[in-house]
């Protein structure tokens, strides 16, 4: 036992000092410094993050501006530099905008410590005072962060600033570098020629032999998806447009809307279906390896000049329309037609044949003075076509026929096509080949395609017309399959001619901004921040965002009411909630999920929730200096467009008007009387009064008619006769069923109602008249009286006294009228009486 004792009390001891060892050494570290633990939260802090993400960015600016030196000279290389110095500063805004948050906190929370305790005051705890340093130090780094981001932003944006500045540089050096044309230039520029042609023979046919030994089954796999991809564009087309690619023979005087449909049309679709054709074809071929690199960029121009003619050519054939003169948009005779296409047509193959040349030249290297005196010769060759033009005459004769001798130009006209060809001329003579090309061009191309957008537009306002596209086609086709009235068809014509508006547009102004020296990058990096970021002042407004609102707003709102339909029909009607509990959870219900897809909905959009304290502090201000009827006013509005007590239409009944709800605005509601008054009535009166709506849920109302008959007539048959008459109007309701009321024995007459329901009580005044013509038409015809009202008089005695003089009176009055009828002139002595004695 004492053994046993001993050593209980030696562990015992021995566990007492290895916990006050472990006590004082854990004391001993708790006092010492700790540096890494002070340390790592500036390393996994959010401002520790983007300083790196700054570093990296400032690494790749200056990579950029590397590049930006070294392609000084190549625009294609600039460009690709320009969109990524675009996505570099849209990273460093989006560094900076995502520190904002943390930022706000760090204030806040600094905010709800304080300041420092000053001298004298009680000191703080020490986990206070270092929260304090240790947020004012991380705030002090964001601020370092944002400051570099703000620099490093501005440097990005002025390389991007350099970058278009040099593109334009390049650009004007292009167009406006002279070159001095001689005798000698055009004989090494012939020399060339004969040279690059035997080179090219060469290289061409040692391909040709490559394809058809090594890649003939690529090729002809190529050629037949080139020809799938355009044949189903082609087919689809056809059958939805096919009254528009082609013009009927058979119609002699064809519309302006036809005109300028098929014009369109034709000229858009099967111009894509050759794209199409051609760009697949180019994109198989380059695919399956069968274009080598030197034949590529030939056979890419070639097919760029096949679609720039095929285009003019379509272009001619629907404005100009030379063999069919009653589908001509344009007031021209058939020879000036004729001339004008030819020629137009002629400048396109000119410059598409001078573009293919100049691709094989650059393909085979052969001397730039080659490509100059190309250029020089298809410039002069278009300047002689524009002189010869303006010399003609095309204009339709005054007689109105196509056939006969035309009239020259408009003079303004003339001298306008004579000064650019004049013009080209010089300038290409001069020795300004680039530029005399670059005019030569754009007069072509980007004329076509601008007649073809106006064509476009006009197409669209023809057909977007009121009461214009029910007669096409389309229309037609549309009305029996979904079985569309005149007014949903005139409606899907005003989406149609938005369509054509949006087709045109779309199309348009991309072609001509690619003509005019833009890249597909440069298109690319304008729809995108069109879509994403568009400035106004100092407010960004995306249209993706807001679309995206928009979407979500109408997604939420539509759940709101899904959600007021399930608990209104399943959980309160199943409780037998009152009726008036379940209206009033049902609106509020409402009005919450409205306010809550409004709020999802423009803080989607990327607006500042914020900016509506402005309004709101405004509001209440204003209210202060006597704004209290407009504010209530308005929030009546918003509670009658939301709540809709009554609607546009109803017949309503208030205490200053009764008529038709013309108009509810935020502020007034507009209330037209039957006679055709147009009273403005505030909103708070409508919501604070009462106000009689006849037309709430629906325009079903009940009609009465009056009726009163004599005594000795029938009540049974008279009954009889209303219900028989009333059966026969077609707009009185059966259901409820009209009925006769017998209301009482009146002094003089049984007096009857009829009462029925009509679907629309607008109808009640029509109805009404004619029951009552035809009531009274079938009380003559029974013998049924409508008795007149009868009252009873009583005669005094000092009245019967004065009755004789009176009529001696009269009668004396009348003796110079002797020459009048005895019983005309005893008439009135006779009503007198007859009133003293009814009874």
């Amino acid at each position: 036992m004492r053994l046993r004792t001993t050593l209980l009390r030696t562990i015992l001891l021995m566990t007492l000092a290895f916990a006050g060892a472990h006590f004082e050494s854990a004391a001993a570290f708790a006092q010492e410094p700790q540096p890494q633990a002070a340390e790592a939260p500036l390393v996994d802090t959010p401002s520790a993050q983007a300083a790196k993400e700054i570093e990296k960015a400032k690494v790749q600016l200056g990579s950029l501006q590397d590049s930006v030196k070294e392609n000084a000279d190549n625009d294609d290389a600039l460009v690709g530099l320009a969109t990524k110095a675009d996505e570099l500063s849209r990273a460093v805004i989006t560094i900076s905008v995502n520190l904002r948050p943390r930022f706000d906190q760090i204030k806040n929370r600094l905010t709800e410590i304080g300041e420092p305790p000053k001298d004298g005051q009680p000191p703080e705890a020490q986990i206070v005072t270092d929260e304090r340093n240790a947020l004012a130090a991380e705030r002090a780094q964001i601020n370092a962060v944002t400051g570099d981001a703000e620099n490093l932003s501005i440097a990005v944006t002025k390389l991007m600033n350099e970058i278009i500045e040099m593109r334009r540089q390049l650009f004007a050096d292009t167009l406006f570098r002279r070159t001095e044309i001689s005798v000698s230039v055009l004989d090494d520029a012939a020399r060339a020629f004969v040279h690059e042609v035997s080179e090219f023979s060469q290289a061409l046919a040692s391909w040709a032999s490559f394809v058809w030994k090594f890649k003939r089954f690529p090729l002809f796999a190529a050629i037949f998806l080139s020809l799938a991809s355009a044949l189903v564009l082609l087919s689809g087309s056809y059958r939805l447009f096919g009254s528009y690619l082609r013009r009927d023979e058979a119609v002699e005087n064809p519309s302006y809307i036809g005109r300028l449909s098929i014009a369109f049309w034709s000229t858009l679709i099967r111009t894509l279906a050759l794209a199409v054709l051609l760009v697949t074809s180019f994109f198989f071929l380059n695919s399956f390896n069968v274009l080598r690199p030197d034949i590529a960029p030939v056979i890419g121009a070639l097919f760029g000049t096949i679609g720039l003619v095929y285009f003019v050519g379509r272009f001619v054939n629907a404005i100009f329309a030379p063999s069919e003169p009653h589908w001509r948009l344009v007031k021209l005779s058939n020879l000036g037609a004729r001339a004008i296409g030819y020629c137009l047509s002629a400048m396109a193959v000119v410059n598409g044949l001078d573009y293919l040349f100049g691709t094989v030249s650059e393909a085979m290297g052969s001397p730039l003075v080659l490509t100059v005196v190309r250029s020089l010769i298809a410039a002069l060759i278009i300047g002689i076509i524009l002189i010869a033009v303006s010399f003609s005459k095309p204009m339709l004769a005054r007689s109105g026929d196509p056939d006969a001798p035309g009239r020259h130009w408009p003079r303004g006209m003339a001298i306008i096509l004579r000064v650019v060809g004049a013009a080209l001329i010089v300038t290409a003579l001069a020795g300004y080949v680039g530029l005399a090309r670059f005019v030569a061009t754009q007069l072509i191309i980007t004329g076509a395609v601008v007649a073809t957008m106006y064509v476009g537009l006009l197409s669209g306002k023809a057909i977007s017309r009121q009461e214009s596209f029910g007669d096409t086609f389309f229309a037609r086709f549309l009305a029996r399959r979904f079985n569309l009235g005149p007014v949903a068809i005139d409606q899907v014509g005003l989406l149609v001619g938005l369509a054509m508006y949006a087709v045109a547009l779309l199309v348009g102004i991309p072609l001509i901004l690619l003509l005019w020296g833009f890249h597909v990058q440069d298109l690319q990096l304008i729809a995108f921040r069109l879509f994403t970021e568009v400035k106004l002042g100092g407010i960004s407004i995306s249209l993706l965002g807001i679309c995206t609102g928009i979407l979500l707003f109408a997604g939420v709102y539509l759940l709101t009411r899904w959600l007021q339909r399930w608990l209104d029909g399943n959980v309160m009607a199943r409780s037998h909630v009152d009726l008036g509990v379940r209206n009033s959870v049902k609106t509020g219900i409402g009005y919450l999920g409205v306010g809550i897809a409004a709020i999802i909905g423009v803080s989607a959009a990327g607006i500042d929730l914020s900016s509506f304290a402005l309004v709101a502090s405004a509001l209440s201000v204003g209210i202060g200096f006597g704004l209290q009827n407009i504010v209530s006013n308005f929030v009546s509005g918003l509670i009658l467009l939301v709540e809709r007590p009554f609607k546009v239409g109803d017949h309503v009944v208030s205490g200053t008007a009764e008529g038709i709800v013309k108009r509810i605005s935020v502020r007034a509601t507009e209330i037209e009387t039957f006679r055709k008054q147009a009273i403005i009535v505030p909103n708070s009166e409508l919501i604070n009064g009462l106000v009689g709506n006849w037309t709430h849920r629906n325009k079903i109302g009940r009609s009465e008619i009056p009726v009163s008959v004599s005594y000795d007539a029938d009540p049974q048959q008279v009954m009889d006769i209303l219900l028989e008459l009333t059966a026969k109007i077609p707009l009185v309701m059966r259901n409820p069923e009209p009925h006769v009321e017998f209301l009482r024995f009146g002094p003089y007459s049984l007096d009857f109602e009829l009462r029925f329901f009509l679907a629309d009580m607008g109808d009640g005044l029509t109805v009404r008249n004619n029951l009552r013509i035809e009531i009274l038409k079938r009380f003559k015809a029974e013998g049924i009286e409508i008795p007149l009202p009868q009252s009873d008089l009583t005669i005094h005695r000092e009245a019967a006294l004065v009755l004789p003089n009176a009529v001696k009176e009269h009668a004396d009055g009348h003796e110079n009228s002797k020459d009048r009828p005895v019983e005309e002139e005893e008439r009135p002595v006779r009503q007198l009486r007859g009133r003293a004695a009814e009874s």
